[in-house]
């Protein structure tokens, strides 16, 4: 009898590596509550959609097998500091080989960090400040950066509305909200000759009253308004500033381009422009496809954030078929990961065709959107690096 036991522990113990490495095992750094849980919620249907799309086909293959995945869902509240413990969590305690997220610049600029440190791949679907990428080799994302979407806003906005002056408002807390003010104001004024941005007003991520901001850009009479900032305080930015008595047009960033925005919004967004990554109003192929099988199975338009969430999961795992090989050891595959993602020249995604640069940023188009009437985000036009 001891010899049975002894001979099953000894199958156990070896064995396990092995039915180990039968999974992939993903992390999602996801903000799934706090002040943008439909980002969280839109990110992780993508990723479920497109897993039982793989394990449905018995798998991912690499290597001449099949694999399946396992994807692990963390709430990082929409905090930094959550975001950190997240990633820290997923790393140590589950044993990722790969991270998908955070989104928003203000979580994954910081859980960036603890990645790049911890020397486990992890790639953003959302996030456009350069911070989150920059001297970080184990970092990537799936959207274009700040210092392009904001010569994008810049110069549709003077062409479009005729403008020669603007003002910004915009979140202090929030490194995405701050670094896209900052770079419109100075590419504005480089364009328009200074003190043209007319106001340049600032607030907290947890203010509801914007009384005081909006007030001082009125008196300014600018020509619009530029709004960088999250799809739920743009809501209320928008809809404040009419009540105050403001007409004219606003522009807003890629952050609006949310499933819950009109919802939260209503007809005071309608007619405005945001740039952003695609557009799903008049989409085509593959990007058609996506948005269908997204909307039959969920009830709602996919917005950007789903979109680049498919992509960013579908670039982490062509970089594991790409390397051939599911090691058992994680830092192995981890590295594996990084390496083959680097490697990795073009990618031709629902969100548009990439390549990537050596700091793991991709160079893409961005697009301009019109909101419908009915509440679609309607192409206008696309803006593709020189």
């Amino acid at each position: 009898m001891r010899k049975f036991l002894f001979a099953a522990l000894f199958v156990l113990l070896f064995a396990a590596p092995a039915l180990a490495a039968e999974t992939i095992k993903i992390g999602f750094n996801l903000p799934l509550t706090g002040d943008i849980p439909k980002v969280g919620e839109a990110s992780k249907f993508a990723a479920e959609m497109l897993k039982e799309d793989i394990n449905g086909a018995g798998g991912l293959e690499v290597g001449g097998q099949k694999y399946m995945l396992e994807f692990v869902y963390e709430d990082n509240e929409s905090k930094a500091e959550s975001a950190v413990n997240v990633a820290l969590k997923l790393i140590e305690r589950d044993r990722v080989v790969a991270i998908v997220g955070p989104n928003s610049s203000k979580q994954a600029v910081p859980a960036g960090g603890t990645c790049d440190d911890n020397e486990t791949p992890m790639i953003s679907p959302w996030s456009t400040n350069p911070d989150a990428t920059f001297d970080r080799p184990w970092v990537f994302r799936a959207a274009f950066l700040d210092p392009f979407q904001g010569p994008v806003a810049v110069n549709f906005s003077a062409k479009t509305f005729g403008a020669k002056t603007a003002a910004v408002i915009f979140d202090v807390s929030n490194d995405y909200s701050k670094g896209l003010a900052e770079i419109f104001k100075k590419e504005w004024e480089a364009k328009m000759g200074a003190k043209s941005v007319v106001a340049f007003e600032s607030h907290g991520t947890k203010d509801q009253d914007f009384s005081a901001q909006l007030s001082t850009i009125i008196r300014g009479n600018p020509d619009f308004i530029f709004i960088p900032n999250n799809y739920n305080q743009v809501a209320l930015i928008v809809k404040q500033a009419r009540q105050l008595g403001y007409k004219g047009p606003f522009m807003g960033s890629d952050a609006w381009g949310s499933a819950e925005l009109m919802t939260l919004c209503g007809n005071d967004c309608v007619g405005q422009y945001f740039s952003t990554h695609y557009a799903a109003a008049g989409a085509t192929g593959a990007t058609k496809e996506f948005i269908d099988r997204y909307s039959a199975k969920y009830g709602y338009t996919p917005d950007d954030v789903a979109a680049l969430t498919w992509d960013a999961t579908r670039i982490v795992l062509q970089a594991i078929q790409n390397h051939g090989k599911v090691e058992s050891d994680t830092r192995a595959m981890r590295k594996s990961i990084r390496d083959a993602m680097a490697a990795i020249t073009t990618f031709e995604g629902i969100t548009g065709s990439m390549k990537f640069d050596e700091q793991g940023d991709p160079i893409k188009c961005a697009v301009v959107v019109k909101i419908s009437p009915e509440g679609q985000f309607e192409y206008t036009e696309s803006v593709c690096p020189e």
